[in-house]
């Protein structure tokens, strides 16, 4: 089965020869790989690229280990290229598998990475190069420093229900349900029945992305980082923080002196989590105030599958679940995202008129243009519709402004020029945002 991927083969196609490296990142077994080889490789192919000129290492293969040395990789790659007329392609695969070695010619000095082989082979002036990795630490905020705006970055996300669909077609209902419950990792496609979907998307949490955080973060306490993962699985679209994280894991394994679970150790065992890109936090900000608020934040899972196979697809909030595949859909169109917060006058029990703040899902902003989006599952009474509709009449602005629903599936407007649509219209028209 084909799948395609043509936003991201165009943002790729778009950085060609820029002078950049372009580092190709997203969560394991998203189709960084498969986007480079076949779909960027056949598309060099199709425009007349000798099959020779494109120089392929896969970091994660026995095959290809030697050159997780980053100067036996240089080596390897200058002497095919390096003088020659021709133009090369380079494609590193798993470029986070690169070992870190003592400099050869000054044991005490700093030691060789990756990043010194990459910015070597990036002064030929006859090779472009194309780097894939799953840790954002390494090859987010590292590689701004080391590479000195020497990079472009292309993050890759599992399949949003647009390609889903255009790979599984029939009914759009069906394809959904089907979706919201096993996610977009593109091997579930393949995969012949339920049960074998179940134990892939398991073994993926068990198997690749703990094992990868344990090893490469040196975890002490195992149990605590898995117990943050289940609760940060079982809260998304829910309002969190890491004391709160720490206060209930203490309190339901009644840990006490030496184990008791500090904030900070969740605090940087969620950003573990975040590096691996198995989660996003979504903050929180005052509208008006244009400011952010320190916590209680939002974390949002990259795939759904892999959320439901952790809690053992159990707890399918179709509201929350929904909340998070909205999230995901606009982060990947290309929006910054935030939890917008607005505050209006309410009576309280005694009257007293007071301020009180009322939440918009999200604030989706790319470039100039911004949006407001409110995720319902369903509006089945006045008092409901009036709750939702609420915090956009206190925005004091007229940026476009959107109610996401799962029980309609005509798109109109209110009388207050806000757009009801259905959630899979929403999903498969990327006008809107």
């Amino acid at each position: 089965m084909e799948i395609k991927r043509d936003q991201y083969l165009n943002r790729i196609i778009s950085y060609m020869w820029d002078g950049q490296v372009k580092v190709i990142t997203g969560i394991r077994r998203c189709g960084k790989s498969y986007l480079l080889k076949p779909i960027f490789k056949n598309h060099l192919l199709s425009q007349g690229v000798p099959e020779e000129h494109i120089l392929s290492f896969e970091l994660d293969q026995a095959k290809d280990i030697r050159y997780r040395n980053p100067l036996e990789l240089a080596k390897a790659v200058r002497a095919q290229a390096e003088g020659a007329a021709e133009q090369y392609y380079l494609f590193v695969d798993e470029i986070q598998m690169s070992d870190v070695i003592p400099n050869p010619y000054n044991p005490n000095g700093k030691a060789i990475t990756f990043y010194d082989a990459l910015n070597d082979l990036n002064s030929l002036p006859n090779l472009d190069i194309y780097v894939t990795g799953s840790n954002s630490k390494m090859l987010s905020s590292d590689i701004l420093t080391e590479f000195r705006g020497r990079s472009d970055e292309i993050r890759v996300h599992p399949l949003r229900f647009a390609e889903y669909y255009a790979a599984v077609g029939g009914d759009k209902a069906e394809a959904f349900e089907n979706y919201a419950f096993f996610g977009g990792m593109p091997l579930i496609l393949s995969r012949p029945d339920d049960t074998a979907k179940m134990n892939y998307l398991k073994s993926l949490f068990s198997e690749v992305y703990l094992k990868d955080i344990v090893e490469r973060k040196r975890i002490k306490r195992e149990d605590v980082l898995s117990a943050t993962l289940d609760l940060l699985c079982s809260s998304v679209g829910s309002l969190t923080n890491p004391n709160n994280i720490a206060n209930a894991l203490n309190s339901k394994q009644k840990l006490a002196g030496e184990n008791v679970v500090a904030p900070n150790t969740v605090t940087a065992y969620i950003g573990h989590l975040s590096d691996a890109y198995l989660f996003e936090e979504c903050r929180r900000f005052d509208v008006k105030g244009k400011d952010y608020f320190d916590y209680p934040n939002k974390y949002y899972c990259d795939d759904l599958g892999l959320r439901n196979a952790r809690i053992g697809f159990r707890q399918q909030e179709m509201t929350h679940i929904m909340e998070n595949i909205i999230y995901n859909d606009l982060r990947i169109r290309g929006c910054e995202v935030d939890i917008g917060i607005v505050y209006g006058p309410e009576k309280n029990s005694s009257g007293r008129v007071q301020q009180v703040a009322r939440e918009i899902d999200f604030i989706a902003t790319r470039g100039s243009k911004k949006t407001y989006i409110q995720s319902a599952y369903a509006l089945e009474t006045a008092e409901k519709t009036l709750t939702e509709n609420k915090p956009f009449s206190l925005t004091g602005d007229s940026f476009p402004k959107i109610i996401v629903r799962h029980d309609i599936r005509k798109r109109w407007y209110d009388d207050s020029g806000v757009l009801n649509i259905g959630v899979i219209d929403f999903l498969l028209d990327d006008t809107l945002v």
